[in-house]
């Protein structure tokens, strides 16, 4: 194998398919990333054996072939050369070895036999499906804040991706929840996507997908079965394990009848609960709130390091009521507000809330509040 290729774009690629190389392996082959040229392209290839991903890239193809080599040592001696400089890879007689040159740069890498990596075989992904760019990104970006951290409920530990069809509503739909808040953003069904199997798409290929959109416009392809997940884009193919678990009855938790209603300023309700939770607790960060008639206090005490309140004019004519809150919790959710105006649909203190944003109809997070 010999091939030439530009730093920048061996660097860019290598930053996507490094990333799911675990640091540490007790399999020295996941440790490597797989390397082959043919056909005028560069094709790295990485995997933890529950995510793969595979990048292809225009390359200066001299010999056809192929090796491995150690994924994050490769990325950070490609990082560390100069701007602009041109990369050879190649293998000679030593097949044990990746040659890498740059100008008067030259390594040698130990290599690992490409037979013994592993191959992730998709199977088939009978329900296929296309999305914007930018409209998995709002899926994603709007829900993974609430994807559950917790391992014992590991079937919370990614999104939930399903197709609603019910009603005046068809929608592919993103949930995510850790039992303290919740967040569901709906996109318009793509063509392909109905009947779907609801899905769990695990937290890191949430992480992994998530950068490798960073940039990208066009559409993405998706493919889906009872056990696996792909998406192609732009020379990219990232194709994912499931989590096999039964994601709750995410709608029993949407409160309906909730009829205590504030609007509020988004921006300006952030930086108070922020500015008040200064004082909080580390453990509780909890922020009361009470609601009078076109006002709402938000106080915070510590027997540690003393309180702090705060008065702001809102929209609000319901009966008075007091209510607590995770301040970490309520500024992740304010954190997704695109619109100006932030929506709460209270019952009482001890229910949970409905959070609704002014220019996002399509997006709804639940909040369940704390004594405090």
């Amino acid at each position: 194998m010999k091939i030439t290729i530009e730093r920048g774009a061996l660097l860019k690629s290598l930053n996507h398919v490094q990333s799911v190389v675990e640091r540490r392996n007790t399999i020295p082959i996941l440790s490597n990333v797989l390397i082959r040229a043919d056909n005028g392209q560069l094709s790295l290839t990485a995997t933890d054996l529950d995510i793969e991903v595979v990048e292809a890239i225009d390359a200066d193809v001299a010999q056809k072939g192929g090796t491995t080599a150690p994924a994050h040592t490769l990325y950070d001696i490609v990082r560390k050369l100069p701007d602009g400089a041109q990369v050879e890879l190649s293998t000679g007689a030593d097949e044990g070895r990746l040659q890498l040159t740059a100008g008067r740069s030259r390594f040698a890498l130990q290599a690992l036999p490409l037979e013994d990596f592993p191959a992730m075989a998709a199977g088939q992904l009978p329900h296929r499906f296309e999305v914007p760019a930018e409209a998995m990104r709002r899926l994603i970006d709007k829900t993974r804040f609430a994807i559950s951290t917790e391992e014992t409920r590991y079937y919370l530990n990614g999104i939930y991706l399903h197709a609603v069809e019910s009603g005046k509503t068809r929608a592919l739909r993103a949930v995510a929840t850790d039992g303290h808040r919740l967040a569901q953003v709906d996109h318009e069904l793509p063509e392909g996507a109905s009947g779907m199997p609801g899905v769990i798409v695990p937290r890191k290929t949430v992480l992994e997908l998530q950068k490798l959109l960073e940039g990208h416009t066009g559409a993405i392809s998706v493919g889906v079965s009872e056990t696996k997940i792909r998406f192609e884009f732009a020379g990219v193919v990232l194709t994912s394990k499931l989590i096999d678990g039964t994601f709750p009855d995410y709608g029993r938790v949407i409160p309906a009848d909730n009829d205590k209603v504030l609007q509020v300023d988004g921006k300006r309700f952030a930086e108070a609960v922020d500015r008040v939770s200064t004082i909080s607790t580390e453990k509780s960060r909890a922020v009361k709130l009470n609601l009078d008639d076109g006002r709402l206090t938000l106080s915070v005490t510590n027997p540690d390091s003393g309180s702090a309140t705060e008065e702001l004019s809102v929209s609000y004519s319901s009966a008075p009521l007091e209510i607590g809150f995770n301040a970490r919790y309520l500024l992740d959710i304010t954190g997704q507000l695109d619109g100006a105006e932030a929506t709460f649909a209270l019952a009482d203190s001890g229910s949970p809330t409905l959070v609704r944003d002014s220019d996002d109809d399509k997006a709804i997070y639940v909040l369940m509040p704390m004594r405090v």
